[in-house]
């Protein structure tokens, strides 16, 4: 199941709910208010920009944003409402697609690594980001937290989301440590819509031993954009991983985000 073949054009004209889920104002608010500190006063890459949820509204706030995307049609929707100067983007996958130029900021969001299907791609994808970032620069990853503890012994599906017209379900190869996401969509006729991902789940502490494989550093982990503490019960993270500084270099900025 090729990525850029679940990523087609109906997957793309599904993609966009202004102001509703994952583009409702209390996601991304939190969000861009983290990424734009980060970025500082330099330039931002997003892997995997898709149609522009978070790259659109960054640009909007003075960070300049390009992007990386597999999916041509998720691209042409982001160009029905930013052109390539507004917001350039790189055809080709997040692990091996350079770009020119050099950024303060890279970074994936919304379990997007998990959609590269090895540990290997996983660990190019933190090379990748390397490469393209400054010394000092940050690289971002919003990922969820592997719910093997819900996944009752002997089976492998779990009931992930469910409300009306609506259920997620997640089925498991913890040996390979793959999962599939299954989405259905349905109302009160009999016909029903599926929609599936496949993933590779990664725990916390295996993204911490790729980073050192690519030069980085873990600065901070949250649990989420807001700056609350990552804890055994987190579903997710945000984790900010740093390159070291140029010899005789200071960085002015911080990544404090911590909640009191």
């Amino acid at each position: 199941m090729q990525q850029e073949k679940i990523w087609n054009a109906d997957a793309a004209q599904r993609y966009d709910t202004p102001g509703a889920g994952m583009f409702s104002p209390e996601t991304l608010g939190p969000t861009l208010d983290r990424l734009a500190h980060l970025a500082g006063e330099g330039a931002a890459l997003e892997f995997a920009v898709g149609t522009g949820r978070v790259a659109i509204p960054l640009t909007e706030r003075g960070v300049p944003v390009t992007g990386v995307e597999l999916s041509l049609p998720m691209v042409q929707q982001l160009r029905t409402k930013a052109d390539e100067a507004t917001i350039p983007v790189i055809m080709g996958d997040m692990a091996t697609t350079v770009v020119p130029g050099e950024y303060s900021l890279v970074y994936l969001v919304y379990n997007t690594i998990s959609n590269l299907l090895t540990q290997a791609e996983q660990v190019e994808c933190f090379r990748n980001a390397a490469r393209h970032l400054s010394p000092g620069g940050r690289f971002v990853i919003e990922l969820w937290v592997p719910e093997l503890r819900r996944l009752p012994p002997g089976q492998r599906a779990i009931v992930c989301q469910s409300e009306p017209g609506y259920i997620c379900l997640d089925t498991y190869d913890v040996l390979r440590q793959q999962v599939v996401s299954h989405y259905f969509r349905f109302d009160e006729t009999e016909q029903a819509q599926l929609f599936r991902t496949p993933q590779r789940y990664i725990w916390p502490a295996e993204l911490d031993l790729m980073a050192p494989l690519a030069g980085f550093e873990l600065e901070t982990r949250h649990g989420d954009w807001d700056g609350s503490a990552f804890t055994a019960e987190s579903r997710s993270h945000v984790s900010v991983y740093r390159l070291p500084m140029a010899l005789g270099e200071k960085s002015g900025l911080s990544d404090n985000f911590s909640k009191s």
